[in-house]
């Protein structure tokens, strides 16, 4: 970890290729709790958003067209997202109930962090870069984009 004036803790300044946004971005990132989820827990968690609070057979009939499943194989992940902290339950007599323990933003910043991460090594300037040049974003998008940014620069400002 680094100090204020990029020392090591040794004595040492460590050089960084990350600017200042993209190091402050990872940073205040990382105090959060990105969850990264496999596609098979992709397939659940969006069932049990859509049916929760919802048992495991509930959850085998919604992803059954995508993917053939047994039930056993569906409880089993769902066991493991609960040992994972991605679902809860609630027991009523004989009836597991589950239900998601992480919201889709939470599920869709982890996947974001982790493709910056792997792809652009952390860095969100480039990822920006990328996405405007391979992208044909309409002029209304542009202006979208633009007033997002003034909107963000507008609240670092207020909290300065």
């Amino acid at each position: 970890m680094l100090d204020a004036r990029g020392n090591d803790g040794r004595g040492e300044a460590v050089i960084s290729n990350k600017g200042v946004f993209e190091a402050d971005c990872e940073e205040r990132l990382m105090a959060k709790k990105n969850y990264e989820l496999t596609e098979g827990e992709w397939a659940i968690i969006q069932a049990v958003w859509d049916n929760e609070p919802c048992a495991a057979p509930t959850v085998q009939e919604a992803i059954e067209a995508d993917r053939r499943w047994s039930y056993s194989t569906v409880k089993t992940l769902m066991d493991r997202m609960v040992a994972k902290g991605l679902l809860s339950t609630e027991r009523i007599r004989n009836l597991i109930l589950y239900r998601s323990a992480i919201t889709r933003a939470q599920a869709q910043s982890g996947e974001v962090m982790r493709a910056i991460r792997r792809a652009f090594d952390g860095a969100l300037t480039p990822m920006m870069q990328f996405l405007l040049d391979n992208n044909k974003l309409s002029g209304d998008q542009l202006a979208e984009l633009e007033a997002l940014i003034q909107s963000k620069k507008g609240e670092i400002k207020v909290n300065e």
